[in-house]
């Protein structure tokens, strides 16, 4: 009886240690899985939004062909995921990064929007900043 005893408390704290390494590596994965996404839609993101400065910064929105629509979209993905995985900070300094790329005129001649342009450029590097802390941390 004894012996059996033993061996039932043996089995049980082996099936509780499958238990918990198997709930230990699933969590592991979905935090990898998650890190993954963000890495994906941040590097999305932060490539439209460099597109779409280069090709606003020579021609005026509304001369927005194909090429504008189609980095238009891009972005908007690239963002759309990223409100539906990040952090409230993140998500407020990509709309921010958005609201400003639309704002960007040429820069030919004026001073005025070359400052503007850097600080686009500025805010941009602030959002990268805080898009590698947030995944770091996950």
């Amino acid at each position: 009886m004894e012996g059996m005893l033993s061996v039932g408390l043996g089995a049980a704290i082996g099936l509780l240690g499958v238990v918990f390494g198997s709930w230990f590596t699933a969590r592991r994965q979905d935090r990898m899985w998650l890190r993954e996404q963000k890495l994906k839609a941040g590097s999305g993101f932060n490539t439209a939004v460099v597109q779409l400065i280069d090709y606003l910064k020579e021609s005026r929105l509304g001369d927005d062909g194909p090429g504008a629509n189609e980095l238009a979209n891009r972005l908007q993905e690239a963002r759309s995921t990223l409100y539906l995985l990040c952090d409230d900070d993140t998500v407020e300094l990509a709309d921010s990064l958005v609201r400003r790329v639309w704002g960007i005129r040429p820069t030919a001649g004026s001073a005025d929007r070359r400052a503007e342009y850097h600080e686009t450029v500025a805010l941009l590097r602030r959002f990268t900043q805080r898009l590698r802390q947030e995944i770091a941390a996950s």
